[in-house]
C-alpha cells in the first residue's frame, strides 16, 4: 500500500494499491521533488469516471510503467472533488495548450508547481492517435535532464500567461440590460434541437443553469419559445435513457442525440438541479409529469446516496460488475440494462409484454450502435411507447395497463437491487449538498411532501454540525468516516448559502436565514476582490496554489461566483443591507464584459440578472407557522412559479423584532381580521394585506 492509503477520498483509496508511489497533494511531495530535482507527475481524477479506471487498469497497474513514474517522478493523485481550486488551476492549462479536457487529467509540473506539459487519458502505448504514456514519461524525464533550465523558463512565462488572462477587469459600471438577456436567449434558440430538445448535438448534456435562465427569461417578457425549449428538453430526457425508468434519477449524458445511450455514472449535483428544473416545469404547466419525473429524483437520492446522518453522497460509478462471480470484471451500465429473458423470467405475462413494449424492449437487445460489444443482447429501458399506446396495442383499458406496469417496475426494481451495485463515493460535499438541500425545499413545498422538507433540513443540520465552525465561522469541504477536512471554498460557501436561504423560505426557521447572512459575510471575507470585484474561488494564503482564478463558467455546476451573485441580491431584499447590493453590484461590474461579450457562458449569472431587473418583490406573510390559514397561502405561493422574488414569514413577536431591525415597515404588519395574511411589496411599498388564497394569487401572478 502505498501513501493514498492513509486518506479518506474514495478516488485516492482506489489507487492505495498501485505500484506506483502515490503521494497526495501537500508538503512531503513538493518537498522530496525540490530535494530530488524531479519533475511532478500530477493526475487528477474522481472516484466514478469511467476512463480514470481505464488508465488506473493499463497504466497505474503495470509494474513497468510504475518503474518509470516512481524513478523519474514524483507521482501525486488528486480527486478533483476534494480539490477543485487544483483542478481548475491545472484543467485552464490544459485546456489552453491543448484545446480540449477532461479526467483522468494528466500534467507535468516543475518542483515549483509551474505546469509545463498536459492532457488527459494516454493508453499505454501509441493507439488511437494518441501518444503512449510509457513514450511520453521517458521524453519528458530526457527533456527534463537535458532542458530543465528551458522548461522552467517556459512553465514560468506559462503561468504569468495564465494568470493575466484570469485577471477579470471589470467594466465601467454594472450597465446589464435587457439586452444582454435576449442576446443568451437568442444563442440558445439558434443551437436548441426543435426536434429532440437540448442544444447542439452528440453527446447530449444537461443544462440545468440555461433552464433555469430560459425559464426567468419567459417569466419576464411571456415569449414562448423559451418555455417551449425548456419543456420538450424536459420531456425528452425523461423519456430516454438516461432517466433511469426504474429507480429514478438521471445519468450524467447521452452518447447520442436522443438521449437514449447514456454514460451511466450518476451525479448528486444533477440530481439536484435537474429536480428543481422539473419542479418548475410542473409550477407553470401543472403537468403531473414532471412533478412525478422530480419525485423519481428525490425518491432515489433519499432510497440510495443518503447518509445515515441526514448528509447525501456525491454519485454512483457506471461501471459495474457483469457477473457477481466475477466482480472484478466490469462493464459499461451493466447494472441498469437487461435482455428480454430477464424481464420474462422476473415479470409474468401478459405484464413482460407490455413492458417490454413500452419500454422499447428488444428480443436481440437494442442498442445498435455498441462500438465496445457493452450491450449485445441487453436493453436500456427507454420510453418507446406511451400508456396510451401500450393499452392501445393490447386492447386494455389504459388504466390497467399503468397500474400493470406499476407492479412490473416495483418487480424489476427488487431484483435489480440484488445485482452488484456500482461503487458508491460515500463522501458528503458541502457544495453538493447546498444544492440538494436547494431541491429537496423546494420539492417539499411545490409538492406538499414533509418528507422532503424534512431531508432538506437533516441535510442543512449534518452540515452545521459537521462541516461549519460557529466561532470562527469556516466552512469545510468534506466529510467521510467521521472526518470533516478541507477548508471550503466558494462554492461551498454559496451553494451552501444558497440552500439554507430556499431552506428557509420553506420552512421559515430564522436559524437558517441568519447562517446564510453569517456565511455570505465570511464568504466577502475569504474570497472577494474588493478591487476588481467578483469572487475568487480559493481563499488567499495557499502557497500550494500557483494562481487564484474567478470561475466565469457555468457548466456542470453552476459557477460560485453566479451563485454568489444571486444570493448577494437576494439577501439585500431579506436584510435591506448596503453591503449586499454593493458586493452584488461589483460582481455584475467585474463580469459585465465575459457576460456582454458571451452570455451563453454564465447562464445561471443570466439568471441572477433576471432576478436584479425583474424589480423583484417581498411577499410578507404573517400567520402562525402551522396554522392551516398560514399553510394555504403558503400552497397558493409554491403552486405557481414566482421566481422574482423573496418570501419571508412572520410568526412571533420575536420574528417580527428580528425582522423588523432589518426592514422597519415589517414591524407594522399584522394579521387581518385575525386570518393568516400576506403583504405584497416592491422596495418595501406594500399593497393593502390580503387573506383570501385567491386575492393572493392575484397579487403575485405574472
Amino acid at each position: 500500500m502505498n501513501r493514498l492509503g492513509n486518506e479518506k477520498s474514495p478516488y485516492l483509496l482506489q489507487h492505495a494499491h498501485n505500484p506506483v508511489d502515490w503521494f497526495p497533494w501537500g508538503p512531503e511531495a513538493f518537498e522530496k521533488a525540490r530535494i530530488e530535482n524531479k519533475p511532478i507527475f500530477l493526475s487528477i481524477g474522481y472516484s466514478t469516471c469511467h476512463w480514470c479506471h481505464v488508465m488506473e487498469r493499463e497504466s497505474f497497474e503495470s509494474d513497468e510503467i510504475a518503474e518509470l513514474l516512481n524513478r523519474d517522478y514524483v507521482p501525486i493523485k488528486v480527486d478533483r472533488e476534494e480539490r477543485p481550486d487544483v483542478d481548475r488551476i491545472y484543467m485552464t492549462f490544459v485546456q489552453a495548450t491543448t484545446g480540449g479536457g477532461g479526467w483522468p487529467m494528466s500534467v507535468w509540473l516543475t518542483p515549483e508547481l509551474q505546469p509545463f506539459f498536459g492532457g488527459t487519458y494516454f493508453p499505454p502505448q501509441n493507439r488511437w492517435g494518441h501518444p503512449g504514456f510509457g513514450s511520453i514519461l521517458g521524453q519528458i524525464a530526457t527533456a527534463w535532464r537535458n532542458d530543465r533550465a528551458q522548461i522552467e523558463d517556459s512553465a514560468r512565462d506559462v503561468v504569468a500567461q495564465l494568470q493575466k488572462q484570469a485577471a477579470v477587469e471589470p467594466g465601467r459600471g454594472s450597465a446589464i440590460d435587457k439586452g444582454v438577456l435576449d442576446s443568451g436567449y437568442f444563442v440558445f434558440r439558434r443551437t436548441f434541437d426543435q426536434h429532440l430538445g437540448g442544444f447542439g448535438g452528440a453527446p447530449k448534456f444537461p443544462r440545468p443553469s440555461v433552464y433555469n435562465f430560459l425559464l426567468r427569461y419567459y417569466a419576464r417578457t411571456k415569449n414562448q419559445e423559451a418555455l417551449d425549449m425548456v419543456l420538450l428538453t424536459l420531456r425528452e430526457m425523461a423519456k430516454g435513457g438516461m432517466h433511469d425508468q426504474l429507480g429514478g434519477g438521471f445519468h450524467r449524458y447521452s452518447v447520442d442525440e436522443r438521449w437514449f445511450v447514456p454514460h451511466f455514472e450518476k451525479m448528486l449535483y444533477d440530481q439536484a438541479q435537474l429536480a428543481i428544473s422539473y419542479l418548475e416545469a410542473f409550477q407553470i404547466t401543472r403537468d403531473s409529469q414532471y412533478a412525478a419525473t422530480a419525485r423519481g429524483i428525490f425518491d432515489y437520492v433519499l432510497r440510495d446516496m443518503t447518509d445515515s446522518g441526514g448528509g447525501f453522497y456525491s454519485a454512483e460509478d457506471a461501471d459495474s460488475a457483469i457477473d457477481p462471480e466475477e466482480p472484478h470484471v466490469k462493464g459499461e451500465g451493466a447494472f441498469y440494462i437487461w435482455s428480454a429473458e430477464e424481464i420474462r423470467r422476473q415479470v409474468e405475462a401478459p405484464l413482460a409484454d407490455w413492458f417490454c413494449y413500452r419500454y422499447g424492449v428488444a428480443e436481440s437487445g437494442n442498442v445498435a450502435s455498441d462500438p465496445h460489444s457493452e450491450f449485445t443482447g441487453r436493453n436500456i429501458l427507454y420510453r418507446a411507447m406511451t400508456i396510451e399506446e401500450t393499452a392501445e396495442q393490447f386492447d386494455r383499458p389504459a388504466d390497467e395497463i399503468r397500474q400493470g406496469l406499476l407492479g412490473a417496475e416495483r418487480t424489476l426494481l427488487e431484483a435489480r437491487s440484488k445485482r452488484v451495485r456500482p461503487h458508491l463515493d460515500d463522501k458528503v460535499l458541502t457544495s453538493w449538498n447546498g444544492l440538494m438541500i436547494s431541491a429537496f425545499a423546494l420539492g417539499g413545498a411545490v409538492l406538499d411532501e414533509a418528507r422532503y422538507a424534512e431531508a432538506a433540513r437533516r441535510a442543512a443540520e449534518f452540515l452545521i454540525a459537521r462541516m461549519h465552525d460557529p466561532q470562527t465561522g469556516v466552512l469545510l469541504r468534506r466529510y467521510r468516516q467521521g472526518e470533516a477536512a478541507i477548508p471550503g471554498f466558494l462554492d461551498d460557501y454559496a451553494l451552501f448559502a444558497q440552500g439554507l436561504l430556499d431552506l428557509y423560505e420553506a420552512r421559515f426557521d430564522m436559524r437558517h436565514l441568519e447562517l446564510a447572512v453569517r456565511l455570505t459575510e465570511k464568504q466577502m471575507e475569504l474570497f472577494e476582490d474588493r478591487d476588481r470585484g467578483g469572487f475568487f474561488s480559493s481563499a488567499e494564503g495557499d502557497a500550494s496554489l500557483v494562481m487564484r482564478i474567478k470561475e466565469d463558467y457555468d457548466g456542470a455546476e453552476p459557477s460560485g461566483n453566479s451563485v454568489a451573485l444571486m444570493n448577494l441580491l437576494r439577501l439585500a431584499q431579506f436584510t435591506d443591507r448596503e453591503l449586499f447590493r454593493e458586493s452584488a453590484e461589483r460582481t455584475l461590474a467585474a463580469f459585465a464584459p465575459r457576460l456582454t461579450a458571451a452570455p451563453v457562458a454564465l447562464p445561471q449569472m443570466l439568471a441572477a440578472c433576471e432576478f436584479r431587473l425583474g424589480e423583484p418583490r417581498q411577499i410578507v406573510l404573517v400567520g402562525e407557522k402551522e396554522a392551516a390559514d398560514t399553510h394555504a397561502l403558503v400552497r397558493t405561493l409554491y403552486s405557481r412559479f414566482v421566481p422574482h422574488r423573496i418570501v419571508l414569514l412572520v410568526d412571533s413577536p420575536a420574528t417580527r423584532q428580528a425582522l423588523a431591525a432589518r426592514i422597519r415597515t415589517i414591524g407594522a404588519m399584522e394579521k387581518l381580521d385575525g386570518r393568516a395574511s400576506a403583504y405584497v411589496c416592491r422596495n418595501y411599498t406594500c399593497q393593502l394585506p390580503v387573506f383570501e388564497p385567491e386575492q393572493f394569487a392575484e397579487l403575485i401572478q405574472y
